[in-house]
């Protein structure tokens, strides 16, 4: 019988599948152009919000959501492409550094979003408080980042599909259900501290998570009408 284990909290759960949804809707809406770029600023308002709150569930949230449970270190790094290091119920080296990367960029994307202006159909909610030299930089930015964007999801769906393909591992499945089973024959492939690490994800940890993800729509939503 298999190991049925809750790696991925609800929160972590909804915060991913939302991001994928903002993000694409995001990508559709600014190439469509006109006044659907009204409804690109939607979505990058929902990006800002969703990366505030994973920051901080990083730090508060369920074991295999904080930052210290994945935070990659060179060491783990060679040991993990050497084949040597012992598999993890949450991201790997190679995945953590991908997470942090995506990270970074998105959020380049959505500071530099605040203050573009098109001088056409759009100007971010703080452009009117900086100069025009450096809005003009800022806008740059937020155009040239957009192929980092478009890079680490391609370097993202590519190791979905060589992990499910190559190594017959289902990134993807965990993700909705939030659970890992393990096979009696993997088990010893897992360092056992990290079988025994199941992540809390009942209704006073989703409860926290709703509080948290309010409050911060709400200051994000005063602070870009304000």
């Amino acid at each position: 019988m298999k190991k049925i284990i809750r790696v991925w909290d609800l929160p972590v759960r909804v915060f991913h599948w939302l991001l994928v949804l903002c993000i694409s809707g995001s990508l559709i809406s600014v190439n469509l152009g006109g006044n659907a770029i009204e409804w690109h600023a939607y979505f990058g308002y929902t990006v800002l919000t969703l990366l505030i709150f994973r920051i901080i569930w990083g730090f508060i949230g369920s074991t295999h959501a904080r930052f210290a449970s994945f935070l990659p270190s060179r060491e783990k790094i060679f040991s993990y492409l050497q084949g040597k290091a012992p598999r993890v119920l949450g991201h790997n080296p190679l995945g953590a550094l991908s997470v942090f990367a995506l990270m970074i960029v998105l959020s380049v994307q959505v500071f530099t979003g605040l203050f573009v202006d098109d001088e056409v159909a759009f100007q971010g909610p703080l452009a009117k408080y900086v100069s025009n030299s450096l809005v003009s930089i800022l806008s740059e930015i937020h155009e040239s980042n957009s192929v980092l964007i478009y890079t680490f999801i391609a370097i993202h769906i590519a190791a979905i599909i060589y992990y499910q393909k190559f190594k017959g591992e289902d990134l993807i499945k965990p993700m909705i259900s939030g659970d890992k089973e393990i096979d009696p024959s993997e088990e010893a492939s897992y360092l056992p501290s990290d079988l025994g690490r199941a992540s809390k994800d009942g209704a006073l940890q989703r409860g926290l998570a709703l509080v948290l993800l309010s409050l911060i729509a709400v200051v994000v939503g005063y602070l870009i009408t304000k």
